[in-house]
């Protein structure tokens, strides 16, 4: 194969994946314009038009979809085996790709990077905050951290936080003008401030238990967000009622600008752990993160 159709078919992969030729240009380092003719001479030389353009929007076409879907998997593999060559040095080095949610990015990941890169300047951790399931196989991300329980079978995990807990709480001064909620029941006559997953859409359910009865509550309110900062902010400006990790809101608790409700219904639960695929071979710069995030009680 000529070495401009290599480069070529670097370029189109850039803009199938991206379906932008802004952001394929961006990622690739090259003006659109300059992209788009490389896009046209590798048509030209195939004889077949790969992708179809409009002025709002880049998609495959159907020899272009077939070409993103056999070509590519071989270029992945290429560009994972270089990675692992860089890998192979002495020290932790290379690009490890994290994803997160937005808590544990905070209360966990941060203050180990804070110990774990100055140690190591060849080491570069780049977090994806998102609080939606991820596929990181599919997605290409090295690991990610989510709840313990709900960690697929095939992953390696290794406990990174403490078990947790979540809270319902509300201002004193909304508790005390809409009463204190005895039973799940009752929150059908509050005004809950309801999460949005940012990957599916959905709101998200509030999760309890109590003496093993568990009870999925799908609340209500005049509220609802995807950011967990504005709903903690929202409710201790008296907007309503949350549902949070109680180490989340403990802060506000103490200070007595939050109060829980409904406690005996919040019980602990397996904390976050970090998982990536069993069958990876775990890198020196995967192995020197796990050192430095996991947890020790």
């Amino acid at each position: 194969m000529q070495r401009e159709t290599m480069s070529d078919l670097v370029a189109f992969l850039a803009v199938a994946r991206e379906r932008s030729f802004t952001r394929a240009a961006a990622k690739l380092g090259v003006s659109p314009s300059a992209l788009s003719h490389t896009i046209r001479k590798l048509e030209e030389r195939l004889g077949v038009r790969l992708l179809t353009r409009t002025s709002r929007s880049v998609s495959t076409t159907e020899p272009g979809e077939r070409l993103l879907e056999r070509v590519g998997p071989r270029f992945d593999e290429v560009a994972d085996e270089l990675a692992a060559l860089t890998e192979l040095r002495d020290k932790p080095a290379g690009t490890l790709r994290i994803t997160t949610g937005d808590q544990p990015a905070e209360s966990i990941l941060l203050p180990a990077l804070v110990k774990l890169l100055p140690l190591y300047p060849d080491l570069i951790v780049d977090l994806t905050v998102d609080n939606g399931f991820v596929d990181i196989v599919a997605d290409r991300f090295d690991a990610g951290v989510r709840l313990g329980e709900t960690l697929a079978q095939d992953m390696v995990a290794v406990r990174i936080g403490p078990d947790m807990q979540m809270a319902i709480a509300g201002s004193p001064g909304y508790l005390a003008t809409h009463g204190l909620p005895q039973t799940p029941d009752d929150l059908a006559n509050h005004n809950c401030i309801n999460l949005r997953h940012q990957a599916k859409g959905g709101i998200s359910v509030w999760d309890l238990e109590k003496e093993g009865r568990a009870v999925n509550v799908r609340v209500e309110g005049q509220l609802v967000v995807n950011d967990i900062a504005i709903v903690r902010q929202a409710a201790v400006d008296g907007l309503g009622l949350c549902y949070l990790p109680r180490d989340y809101v403990q802060t506000h608790l103490d200070a007595g600008e939050l109060a829980p409700v409904l406690e005996d219904w919040c019980p602990p639960f397996p904390g976050y752990h970090l998982y990536y695929p069993s069958r990876r071979q775990q890198s020196p710069a995967l192995a020197a993160f796990v050192a430095a995030v996991r947890y020790r009680s």
